[in-house]
Order: structure tokens, then sequence, then C-alpha cells
């Protein structure tokens, strides 16, 4: 019944992203501007590379990726939070804030408070600011009077502490890459009170093309070299602005080969009817608040566990921030992780080959981060990373004051930047 219903959720979500779909308009929330101090501060253009692959610039011969960067900084490769999904690590991106302390604790998740699921093709929950913690990078800018934009970034659909983005879009794949980059250009050409010193920008396009097709794929290479392109049109359109911009490049994680034709099923005796799931193809989570049920869930779990780790919320690794560190309690009672390169499955639900969503212990989880501009170092290689520490190099360069206490550390990133 639990598996049944969650697939009802699937498909009524999925009818409801595609009534969203059509909205291409530009929001825009009047009456603000740049305060004369923001005004001379420099721009910095976040660009994230959903399923980039730390190594897929080489891989796949990202032509611009690598000269720019190689002109700039680049990181060996940069460690996502646990778990190593898109929408948990691209807020956790732009908050500083691991997973469990901003609240977007996976894809899907269940809060008992509320007693409703977050699931990212929900809209009337993506685009509820009440479901966010932390400070999101543009929340801080606007609160600082600095003008700021998003191109499809996580959580910059909602009002977060009751701020958007002076400049937005609601989250569609209508938008060709030559009219987004030209929104770019013509944000940056707006007069100075105006114009967004910090734009988010997103493609979705690896990890489309590595999900469907593999990481190893010949779709994979080409939307690699899509991106690359595009990206190379951007830097290049960007610069007969002559302002003071920076790039930043990340991904949120990596992807593995998984293998499709021995997925993992539970055992189909196991009744879950009097529990909430969070079914996801890596990872599972088990809600239920009878602490005995939970103990005899997990021994029966655990004796049968083959190809995936079963742990108590409060007994997860100390390294993933996660269980222990649960804030607003949204993680399960029951955490279910495959080892890497398997998934759970579900009968007569079709699964690709590519998958992330694993340990991020695992290389093939790892992003890639890339940067240049006039606040970098030149020629510059740096050492691993947790992404954590995205947040405040970002609000060093544009001169912006943390107001809480963020997960990331402003000296991890120090030399990367020019004296």
């Amino acid at each position: 019944m639990a598996q049944r219903s969650f697939l009802l959720s699937c498909i009524s979500c999925f009818f409801t992203l595609l009534s969203f779909a059509q909205d291409t308009s530009l929001h825009t929330v009047p009456n603000r501007s740049n305060s004369a101090v923001q005004q001379q501060k420099p721009y910095v253009i976040l660009i994230s590379i959903d399923g980039m692959r730390y190594d897929f610039a080489e891989k796949y011969h990202a032509k611009n990726l690598l000269r720019l960067s190689a002109g700039g900084v680049r990181a060996k490769s940069m460690q996502p939070s646990f778990p190593t999904l898109t929408f948990p690590n691209h807020y956790t991106l732009v908050t500083g804030l691991y997973p469990s302390h901003h609240g977007l604790v996976d894809n899907d998740f269940y809060d008992p408070q509320r007693r409703k699921r977050y699931y990212v093709h929900d809209r009337d929950v993506v685009e509820d600011g009440s479901w966010y913690g932390g400070t999101p990078l543009w929340v801080l800018a606007e609160k600082q009077q600095m003008v700021s934009a998003s191109y499809f970034w996580v959580g910059s659909e909602a009002a977060i502490q009751d701020t958007r983005p002076t400049y937005s879009f609601t989250y569609n794949e209508k938008q060709g890459i030559d009219q987004r980059i030209q929104q770019v250009v013509d944000w940056l050409s707006l007069p100075a009170d105006k114009r967004p010193h910090l734009v988010a920008f997103y493609f979705p396009e690896v990890d489309h093309a590595a999900h469907y097709a593999g990481p190893d794929s010949d779709s994979a290479r080409k939307a690699v070299q899509f991106v690359d392109e595009s990206i190379g049109k951007m830097v290049q359109a960007v610069g007969r602005l002559k302002l003071p911009v920076n790039f930043i490049v990340v991904s949120d994680h990596g992807m593995a080969q998984a293998d499709i034709q021995h997925p993992i099923y539970l055992d189909s005796t196991l009744n879950l009817d009097d529990c909430k799931l969070s079914l996801g193809n890596e990872k599972v989570m088990i809600y239920n608040n009878d602490t005995a049920r939970i103990r005899q869930l997990y021994d029966t779990l655990k004796a049968k566990a083959n190809h995936y780790r079963v742990f108590l919320k409060k007994e997860t690794p100390a390294r993933w921030h996660y269980g222990q560190e649960d804030r607003y309690n949204r993680i399960g009672d029951l955490i279910l992780v495959a080892d890497a390169g398997y998934v759970f499955g579900r009968k007569n639900m079709r699964t690709y080959p590519g998958h992330h969503g694993y340990d991020n212990n695992d290389t093939r989880m790892n992003a890639t981060f890339m940067a240049w501009g006039p606040a970098f170092k030149k020629h510059y290689t740096q050492p691993a990373f947790a992404n954590v520490h995205v947040y405040p190099l970002i609000t060093s360069i544009l001169g912006l004051k943390i107001t809480e206490p963020v997960d990331g550390k402003a000296e991890v990133l120090k030399n990367i930047l020019q004296k």
C-alpha cells in the first residue's frame, strides 16, 4: 500500500510539473536597487553543471572549461555532501550548510511535524519558502542591498525568509541556451543600480544524459561538450561588457554506472504499511515513531542486506554530518544506502544506467570546481575540498557579511584568491 501510494504521488507530481513547465517569463521583484556601496563590488556568475563528475572535463575534452580553468583555479575534485543528490547539494552550495542543517535532506523526504512530503516535482512545496533553512546567497545579498538573479537554482523559486532574487525564472526546459545566455548579458547591461552582482545559472544536460545513457556514453560526451561550448559563448559575450566578472563553475555530484540488470529488491514479505517511506534508487528512508518497530525492521533488514547497508538514524557515519545532526527531524528512522553501482528496484519501474546518491566517500560521486576572473589566482590547483566551503568563498568576493553560523570556512579556499 505504501509503495502504491508513492507511485500515485509520483504520477500526480509529474502532471503537476508539466502544468508549470510553460512558465518561461522573467519574474522581477520591483523597487530593488544596489546601494551605492554595492555598486562598487565585483560580480560573480555561479554556474552549476548538474552531474558533471570531477573528471568529465578531461574525459570528454571540454576545451573551453579546461582552458579557462587552466588560466585560473581548478580543484582536483570537490566532495559533495551526503546524500549525493541534486537538491540537497545545490542548496548546500548556496547556504554553506550540510543538508541535515539546512533541511533539504533528500530529493524526497517526509516531515513528521508537518505530516507532509517534500518532493522535487511538487510545485507547491518547492515554492514554499518555509521548507528551506539557512540563508541562501541571494537572500544574503538582497538583505544587504545587493541585487541578485537566478536562472533555475534550487530554492530560488521560493520566498525564503520572505525574500526572492530580484530576477528569477520558474524552472522549465523550454528556453534555448542562446536565449538564456542573452538574458545574463541583458542583466549585466542594466544600469549600475539595477545590475545583479550575483547570478546563479544552471545546466541540466549532463545529468540527464549520464542518467539515461550512463556516464561513459556518447550521450554524456555530447552533453558535456554542449555545456562547454555554451559556457565559452557566455564568457565571450560577458567579456564584451568589460565588467569585473568572476566565474565559478561547480557541480552538485558525480555519476556512477550501475548494475541495472540485478536491482536490489527488499523482501516482499516485509510489511511496511505502518511506515512512511522515501524511496530512491540509491537510498531508502523508513519513518516510524515506534522505536521497537524500527528496531525490529532494522534487525530484519540488516540480516538480509546484500549490496546495501542499513543504519539507524543516530548511527549513521559521523563524517556524513547527517542522522545525528538532523535539525528539522526530516531524516528517516532507518536509512538504507545501496553500495555504489547498485540500485534499489521497484516492480514495473524502469531504472536507468547512470546513478548518484551513494556514499560521498566514493570518488565517482566527486564534483567539479573551477573558477577564473579578477578575484582568483592564475594557474592554481586546489586540493580536494568539501562543497560547504563555496558559500564563504563567494561572500568574501562580494564583500557580504555572513549573518548566521555556517558549516563552511573561509580559510579553506582563501589561498585561491588574489592577495
